[in-house]
């Protein structure tokens, strides 16, 4: 049986980065939901260090989320505004189209800790606005986005026809 209590200290993340590094990209992030017992709702602690961002600028058609800012400050991008963000401070991020796409940026000079809340509609439809792409995940509990049981990642130039493969 999980526990319904976890200190954030006590959890061990995953890096949250490119694999061949990135100027941009890098974090720590730990799923805590699921260790606490949560089925419908979800629960990343999240570690940034200045500079960087831990996920590309994107948004949910599934989810909604908010993020509670723990220590440090930085910017929150969402959809064409950005704002300034610092502890205690919660952000909203409501699914919907590129207008609620979101991204958090360590702009202080300290390591930037937030937690992450979500809805678990599962699986998940994300658009990315910077890049043009889109993902669908299907990420059981426990796992995290490189474990996700359902992953496809495109462009829509790139789509398929319907009726493709299909015995017409």
């Amino acid at each position: 049986m999980t526990k319904p209590v976890l200190n954030v200290a006590d959890t061990s993340g995953f890096p949250m980065a490119p694999e061949q590094g990135s100027e941009r990209f890098g974090g720590l992030v730990a799923s805590i939901g699921s260790q606490i017992g949560l089925k419908g709702l979800g629960c990343m602690y999240v570690q940034v260090e200045p500079g960087k961002r831990a996920f590309p600028f994107h948004n949910h058609l599934g989810n909604d989320e908010m993020f509670v800012i723990l220590e440090g400050s930085g910017t929150y991008r969402f959809g064409d505004a950005e704002h300034a963000v610092e502890a205690g401070d919660v952000c909203g991020a409501p699914r919907g189209g590129p207008e609620t796409a979101h991204q958090i940026i360590n702009t202080g000079e300290v390591t930037l800790k937030y937690l992450g809340i979500s809805t678990a509609q599962d699986p998940d439809i994300c658009e990315y606005p910077d890049s043009g792409k889109f993902s669908a995940m299907g990420i059981a509990p426990g796992e995290n986005f490189f474990q996700a049981h359902l992953k496809v990642i495109g462009r829509r130039e790139d789509g398929r026809d319907y009726w493709e493969g299909e015995d017409l």
